[in-house]
């Protein structure tokens, strides 16, 4: 690999835009052992002191929920080669979990969040910027069929924090962060001849290490 160091790829985009199975499928292809991915959206700010109607209400699309700092740090060790823990959150009580998820170095480090373009000292750490464009009525019904199914929301809180958060928060601080991306990936994880001409220039990346040195 042409970097001594492991070569970072930031992947945003609006809420339910696609970036996880994206960022999953792209894994599975390159092999899990060449690619390390931290989400920042398992950085939430742990907040037991909150009651669970007050964590409800908390603006989770507003860049102060997240603990950017931890993310920073963890993402800073990942290109120094060295193992972080990353948090486990669980998305239906607004907490994090006493456990944690190690994640190991590697040649790929993948960065995947609604705001990692939006935050420039990212952004100094990506050599790659990604961001997946799809439309807004699409990752609404995605958003719904998500929370509904996986984190035991009811439709009028999903729509309300829709109004109220997401909407407002993607206008303001998602959406203008694409002028930062190299590379704009139109109707996300749909798009396959954009997924593949990526896939091909990491594979050539990967490929291309010949130092043979272990990154774990």
């Amino acid at each position: 690999m042409p970097h001594a160091r492991p070569y970072v790829v930031g992947f945003a985009g609006g809420t339910n835009s696609g970036k996880s199975t994206f960022v999953r499928n792209l894994v599975e292809s390159i092999g899990l052992g060449q690619v390390a991915v931290l989400r920042h959206d398992v950085y939430y700010r742990h907040r037991p002191e909150l009651s669970f109607d007050e964590r409800e209400q908390v603006n989770y699309d507003h860049p102060d929920s997240l603990e950017t700092d931890l993310f920073l740090k963890h993402l800073k060790q990942l290109r120094a080669r060295q193992a972080v823990e990353q948090p486990i959150y669980d998305f239906a009580q607004h907490l994090r979990s006493s456990e944690v998820e190690r994640v190991s170095p590697a040649p790929l480090v993948f960065v995947e969040g609604i705001l990692v373009l939006h935050e420039s000292r990212l952004r100094a750490l990506m050599d790659l910027k990604v961001f997946l464009d799809v439309d807004a009525d699409v990752r609404l019904l995605r958003r719904i069929n998500r929370d509904i199914a996986e984190r035991g929301r009811t439709l009028q809180s999903v729509t309300r924090q829709y109004q109220e958060t997401v909407r407002p928060m993607h206008e303001r601080f998602v959406q203008p962060s694409c002028r930062h991306a190299d590379l704009v990936v139109l109707h996300g994880g749909e798009n396959q001849p954009a997924a593949q001409v990526l896939l091909d220039h990491l594979n050539s990346l990967v490929s291309s290490n010949t130092t043979g040195a272990s990154w774990k």
